[in-house]
C-alpha cells in the first residue's frame, strides 16, 4: 500500500474536557492554522465545522464526536473532537477506546471540573496518553497555575507545565516556551497567524529558570542522559532534542503530563500546541499492540501495528448518513483494506463486503481507494456490523475487546400521533439505537406504551428531537421517569415446582434455591447439587428463568440486581422433565424467595457540584435539603462556593431553572450518574403504591 505518511508520522488524537472549556474551538484553531480551513467559524454563532447537526448548532455545544483530519509539519493527525456534557459521555468513552493519545481541554477559570475528572478516569481505563492545554487565558479569574495544582489534586497525575503565560485575563499576551526558552507574542492583527519570537522578558526570568528546572527534573526520570547531566550539575547543558525525547517518553509511559496553554478564541497558542502534539504524544507504533482472541481456537493473538499484518479492527461509532446510509467508523489496528474487499465479522459470524472508504472531515467527506494500520476511517456497505464488533480477515480471523456502555437512567414514554407516524417511529428507534448504544427503547407490558430509555434529560431530549426532524415523527412524549432498580437485602430459600399433566407429555421442573444479597457484583448463579440431581442443561434453564422473573422485579415491576443464586436441590422426571418446564420452575422458585429476601427499591443517586456565590449558599443548601440531597463537602473556588453532593436522581427533574430563580442565574452545576442507593420507606411507598411496615 502507497501512504502518504509513514506509520510513526501518524497521530490518532481526541480533544476531551468539561462541557464549555473550549475543545471545538481548540480544534477549530487547529484546523485554520494546518490550512484545513480557511475561515474561523465560532460555536456560539453556529458556524463551527465540527459542530454539524442542527441540534449543535442551535445549543452551541456539542453532541456527537465528530472526525477529521489534518496536517502538521508533515504529520498526519486525525483529530475526534468529542462533547463534554455528561449526558453524552458515551462518545467520549467509545473515542478513547481506538485512540493512541488525547489533549485535555481545561478552562483557566474553572479547572479541572466534575466532567473533566469523568473523562480523565474513562482515559485511564484505556491508558490513553495526554497532554493538557489550559484555554480561556484571556477571561477573567484565569489562573494556570491553579489548574495545575487541581490537575495534581483531583486527577492524582503529574502535570509539568512546558510553557508559562504571559500575563493572564485581559493581559494575556502569549507565552513563554520552557523548551526553547523563548517568548512568543501572538499580535491581535491577522488572527494569529504570525507570531512574534522574543527573549524572556526580564520580569519573568525568576519564574522561567525555576520552571525550567523543574521540567527537567521530571524529565530527568525518563532519560539516562539527563540523569547524569543533573548529577553532575550540568542541567543547563540539556538540548531542546533531548528534553523533547524525555518528555515523549514520560508522556508515553503516562508517567507525566505535559501542561500548554493559551486561548483558542484569541488566537494565541494553538501553534505551540500543535507541536507538542507531533512531539509527545505516541503515534500507532509507539503503543502496545493491539490483543484479541482467537475463536477458532480460543486462544490469545496479537496484531502488530502494521500494513503486512492480517487485517484487524473495530467498528466504534454507526451513523446514519442521508446521503451513503449506514456509515461505520473503524479503526484498523493492523493489515489493510480496499474498496469492493470482503471482511468477515467473528462476532456476528457474517461476510460483510466494503462499498466505499471515506475519510471524514466532520460532515463532508473524501473518498479513498484504500486504508491501512493506524488508519481511522467510515466503511459504506455494512449490513450486520455495530459498536463494537471486530472485523478481520477470514483466514486470521480475531476478536477484539468489547466496549462495556453504561445502562440508562431516565425514561419517558411516547406515543405516536398516526399509523404513518408509528411505523416512521420504529425507523428511528432502531437506527437512533444503532448509532447510540445507550439509548433504549421497549414496549411496557402493562400499558402498552413504548418507552425510552436514556443517560439524562438533555440525552432524550436530542433523541427526541432528531426523531421529529429527521425522522418526520409526530408524537406526544410524556414526562421524564426514573429508572428504579430492586434488589434483595437479606438470604431466603425457597423451592419453584412446575407440573403439568396432558394427554400426552406433561412437564416436569423441579428446583431447590438458595437467594443471597450480592451487593455491587451483580447476578451470580452456582449449581452446588450432587449426583446430577438436576442436568447441567436444566440448571442452565433455571438460571435462565430466574433472571427472567427477575427483570419483572417482585416489587414494583423494575428489575432485580445484585443477587446471587445457589441451587442446591432439585429433582427430575426421566420422560416429562424439559428445559422449559424448569425455566418455569426457576421463575417461580425466584419469585417466592425473593418476597421472603426483603426487597427494597433502589434509585439512581447523582453526583452534583454546584458553583454559587456565597450571599446564595444558604439559599441553595435549604433547597438541597428539601431534594434528600447529602452534602460531600464545601470548597471555595474562583471566588464562588463549589458544594459537592450526592441528590437523587428523581429530585432532580426541572433543577435548572429552580437554581436560576434562587440565585438570580449567578449559579450553575453539573451532574454525572454516581450510584444507586436504597429508597427510604416513605418514597418507594409513594413509587410501588404500597405500604410498608417500617
Amino acid at each position: 500500500m502507497q501512504r502518504n505518511f509513514a506509520l510513526d508520522k501518524v497521530r490518532n488524537i481526541g480533544i476531551m474536557a468539561h462541557i464549555d472549556a473550549g475543545k471545538t474551538t481548540t480544534t477549530e484553531r487547529i484546523l485554520f492554522y494546518t490550512g484545513m480551513i480557511r475561515k474561523l467559524g465560532e460555536v456560539h454563532d453556529g458556524a463551527a465545522v465540527m459542530d454539524y447537526m442542527v441540534q449543535e448548532r442551535e445549543r452551541g455545544i456539542t453532541i456527537t464526536s465528530a472526525a477529521t483530519t489534518t496536517v502538521w509539519k508533515n504529520h498526519q493527525i486525525n483529530i475526534i473532537d468529542t462533547p463534554g456534557h455528561v449526558d453524552f459521555s458515551v462518545e467520549v468513552e467509545r473515542s478513547l477506546r481506538v485512540l493512541d493519545g488525547a489533549v485535555a481541554v481545561f478552562c483557566a477559570k474553572g479547572g479541572v471540573e466534575p466532567q473533566s475528572e469523568n473523562v480523565w478516569r474513562q482515559a485511564n481505563t484505556y491508558k490513553v496518553p495526554r497532554i493538557a492545554f489550559v484555554n480561556k487565558m484571556d477571561i477573567n479569574g484565569a489562573n494556570f497555575d491553579n489548574v495545575v495544582k487541581m490537575m495534581h489534586e483531583r486527577l492524582h497525575t503529574n502535570a509539568v507545565p512546558v510553557v508559562l503565560p504571559i500575563g493572564k485575563e485581559s493581559e494575556f499576551e502569549g507565552i513563554v516556551d520552557l523548551i526553547s526558552g523563548k517568548a512568543i507574542y501572538y499580535p491581535a492583527e491577522n488572527n494569529g497567524i504570525n507570531f512574534e519570537e522574543k527573549e524572556v522578558p526580564a520580569n519573568m526570568q525568576d519564574a522561567f529558570r525555576q520552571a525550567r528546572a523543574h521540567l527537567i527534573e521530571e524529565a530527568a526520570n525518563f532519560d539516562d542522559g539527563i540523569f547524569e547531566k543533573c548529577i553532575m550539575e550540568e542541567a543547563d547543558s540539556v538540548t531542546e532534542e533531548e528534553l523533547v525525547k524525555a518528555i515523549r517518553k514520560g508522556t508515553i509511559e503516562m508517567g507525566m503530563t505535559p501542561v500548554l496553554c493559551g486561548s483558542s478564541y484569541r488566537n494565541k497558542g494553538i501553534q505551540r500546541l500543535l507541536d507538542a502534539i507531533v512531539d509527545f504524544l505516541p503515534s500507532p507504533t509507539d503503543i502496545a499492540s493491539i490483543t484479541g482472541k482467537n475463536p477458532r481456537v480460543d486462544r490469545e493473538e496479537v496484531r502488530h501495528p502494521s500494513d503486512d499484518e492480517p487485517f484487524s479492527a473495530l467498528v466504534f461509532k454507526i451513523l446514519t448518513d442521508e446521503y451513503v446510509g449506514k456509515l461505520a467508523f473503524i479503526r484498523i489496528y493492523s493489515g489493510q483494506i480496499k474498496t469492493g474487499m470482503m471482511v468477515f465479522n467473528p462476532g456476528k459470524n457474517e461476510n460483510e463486503r466494503i462499498g466505499r472508504i471515506l475519510r471524514m472531515n466532520a460532515d463532508e467527506r473524501e473518498d479513498l481507494t484504500e486504508a491501512g494500520a493506524g488508519d481511522i476511517v467510515a466503511l459504506v456497505g455494512l449490513k450486520k456490523s455495530t459498536t463494537g464488533d471486530t472485523l478481520c480477515d477470514k483466514s486470521h480471523q480475531i476478536v477484539l475487546e468489547n466496549m462495556v456502555f453504561p445502562e440508562p437512567v431516565i425514561k419517558v414514554a411516547i406515543e405516536p400521533k398516526t399509523k404513518a407516524s408509528q411505523e416512521r417511529m420504529n425507523t428511528a428507534i432502531l437506527k437512533l439505537q444503532e448509532e447510540d448504544p445507550t439509548f433504549k427503547a421497549y414496549t411496557d407490558k402493562d400499558t402498552g406504551q413504548i418507552i425510552i430509555a436514556g443517560m439524562g434529560e438533555l440525552h432524550l431530549e436530542i433523541i427526541v428531537d432528531r426523531m421529529f426532524r429527521e425522522f418526520r415523527v409526530e408524537a406526544n412524549v410524556g414526562k421524564p421517569q426514573v429508572s428504579y432498580r430492586e434488589t434483595i437485602t437479606k438470604s431466603a430459600q425457597a423451592e419453584g415446582k412446575f407440573v403439568r399433566q396432558t394427554g400426552g407429555h406433561g412437564q416436569y421442573g423441579h428446583c431447590v434455591i438458595i437467594l443471597e444479597p450480592n451487593p455491587g457484583k451483580g447476578y451470580e448463579f452456582v449449581n452446588e447439587t450432587v449426583g446430577g440431581v438436576v442436568p447441567k442443561e436444566f440448571a442452565n434453564a433455571v438460571s435462565e428463568g430466574i433472571q427472567e422473573a427477575a427483570k419483572a422485579g417482585v416489587m414494583a415491576g423494575y428489575e432485580c440486581v445484585d443477587f446471587k443464586v445457589r441451587l442446591i436441590d432439585g429433582s427430575t422426571h426421566e420422560v416429562d422433565s424439559s428445559e422449559m418446564a424448569f425455566r418455569v420452575a426457576g421463575s417461580m422458585a425466584f419469585r417466592s424467595a425473593a418476597e421472603k429476601a426483603a426487597p427494597v427499591l433502589l434509585e439512581p443517586i447523582m453526583k452534583v457540584e454546584i458553583d454559587v456565590p456565597d450571599e446564595y449558599v444558604g439559599d441553595v443548601m435549604s433547597n438541597l435539603n428539601s431534594r434528600r440531597g447529602s452534602v460531600r463537602g464545601m470548597e471555595m473556588k474562583n471566588g464562588v462556593q463549589a458544594i459537592d453532593c450526592d441528590v437523587p436522581l428523581s429530585e432532580m427533574f426541572g433543577y435548572a431553572t429552580t437554581l436560576r430563580s434562587l440565585t438570580q442565574g449567578r449559579a450553575t452545576f453539573t451532574m454525572l450518574f454516581d450510584h444507586y442507593a436504597e429508597v427510604p420507606v416513605s418514597v418507594a411507598e409513594k413509587v410501588t403504591g404500597r405500604k410498608f411496615s417500617r
